[in-house]
């Protein structure tokens, strides 16, 4: 299969060597050139263009940061709505909003080219060891099309709909409920501090009782030891997760406190100069708060 794949950062990285060490063929493009130069050695293509990447594709996967990315490559000025060929497929595995998605999903119909939205849950190294979670709506052919790259990147597809934004209302969703695990993680970390009790008790307690689910060990780990650097997600882009999931909230007329919560600690979080570390980094606030 013909892939252009667009964003070599810490997650398209791993997943376009995934996808190369499975057969593909791939054509590579990112913004930042010095990223794009390892897959150059490896004697894969790299593109010039956006329009490059787009223009012999069978499949172009897109790997952005925010919604502004995705412009940027999709529309002018990279183009590649008009570049891709007529009944390719154009892949969104980003985090975007809604409306966003809904865009692309119109913008591609316009163009006789199909679109499917995949979001993808999953931390560099998940993305590197071929172990993400994907979770992928848009015509059910297409998605059948797209399960080869699905396979290489991924441990499991959800295929949730014919409707391409559904996937990102799940993976904003799916977000939004990690940034509370790590939030009601911290006050009960907090807690335990604050009572002299051990946390590392506490956290073996919880993961080996209630909360087994690895994200707990994971994040809980990272929580006691405030390994927050360097950052497997950084920060402002948790926050603009979070700005995500209010507006789609918002559109829908959906009451959600807890996100408003934790948008204000981000905003403080961002305000202390943690915007180079990990996400969870927003526990400092619940610690400060705490007087920790």
């Amino acid at each position: 299969m013909n892939i252009g794949f667009i964003g070599l950062g810490n997650m398209g990285s791993g997943m376009a060597r995934r996808l190369i060490d499975a057969g593909h063929t791939l054509t590579v493009y990112n913004r930042t050139r010095r990223r794009a130069e390892p897959f150059r050695a490896l004697g894969i293509d790299v593109a010039d263009t956006i329009r490059d990447a787009a223009a012999k594709a069978d499949v172009l996967i897109s790997m952005v940061a925010d919604d502004q990315a995705v412009e940027e490559v999709v529309f002018p000025p990279g183009d590649a709505l008009h570049a891709l060929p007529s009944g390719a497929v154009h892949v969104s595995m980003s985090t975007v909003s809604v409306a966003m998605s809904r865009r692309l999903a119109d913008a591609h119909h316009e163009g006789r080219q199909h679109y499917v939205g995949a979001p993808v849950f999953g931390r560099p190294e998940a993305a590197a060891s071929g172990k993400l979670f994907v979770v992928a709506a848009g015509p059910d052919d297409q998605v059948r099309r797209c399960q080869p790259v699905f396979d290489a990147v991924g441990q499991k597809t959800f295929n949730v709909g014919s409707d391409a934004p559904a996937a990102n209302v799940i993976k904003l969703a799916g977000n939004f409920m990690i940034s509370a695990m790590i939030e009601s993680l911290a006050e009960s970390v907090a807690l335990a501090r604050k009572h002299e009790v051990d946390p590392h008790v506490l956290l073996d307690v919880l993961t080996g009782s209630l909360f087994s689910a690895p994200i707990y060990r994971t994040y809980g780990s990272i929580l006691l030891e405030q390994k927050f650097d360097p950052p497997g997600f950084k920060l402002p882009l948790g926050m603009k997760d979070n700005t995500l999931v209010l507006e789609a909230a918002q559109a829908a007329r959906v009451s959600m406190p807890v996100a408003s919560l934790l948008h204000d600690h981000f905003v403080t979080a961002l305000a202390m100069g943690l915007g180079e570390s990990d996400w969870s980094a927003v526990a400092r606030v619940t610690y400060r708060n705490a007087g920790l």
